[in-house]
C-alpha cells in the first residue's frame, strides 16, 4: 500500500513538471521585423516554422549594423496562411514562449499566436 502511494505521488509530480515545462506560458510579447520566410516542414508532424529579421545596432568601437533573427513556430493554419502572403514585409507578431517544445506544436519555444500588424510594401 505504501509503495503504491509513493508511485502515485511520483506520477503526479512528473505530470506537474511536464505541464509546467510544455504547457505553461513562460513569457509573451510582440516582436517586429521583416518576415524572412515561413515554411511547413517536419518528418512526422508537419509544423509551420518562420524567421523574422530584426535590425539593430551593435555597440562598441566599431558601430556596425547586426541582424537579429527571431525563429518561431505557428500552430494555427490560418495565421500561417496569412504570413505566407507577407514575406518580405515588416510585421508585428504576438508570441508565447514555452520552456520546452512539442513535436506537434513546432520546433521553436516561441509560438506565434496572432498577427498584430503588417506594413504595406513600399
Amino acid at each position: 500500500m505504501k509503495g503504491c502511494l509513493i508511485g502515485l505521488v511520483a506520477v503526479i509530480v512528473l505530470m506537474c513538471v511536464g505541464m509546467f515545462k510544455y504547457y505553461w506560458v513562460f513569457g509573451e510579447g510582440v516582436k517586429a521585423g521583416e518576415l524572412n520566410y515561413i515554411v511547413k516542414k517536419g518528418y512526422v508532424f508537419k509544423t509551420f516554422e518562420g524567421r523574422l529579421i530584426q535590425a539593430g545596432f551593435k555597440g562598441g568601437q566599431n558601430s556596425t549594423v547586426q541582424s537579429n533573427e527571431f525563429m518561431f513556430s505557428v500552430e494555427k493554419q490560418e495565421i500561417a496562411d496569412s504570413l505566407m502572403r507577407c514575406s518580405g514585409r515588416t510585421v508585428e507578431l504576438y508570441y508565447k514562449e514555452y520552456k520546452g517544445t512539442l513535436p506537434w506544436r513546432g520546433m521553436s519555444e516561441y509560438v506565434v499566436d496572432s498577427i498584430v500588424s503588417v506594413q504595406p510594401i513600399k
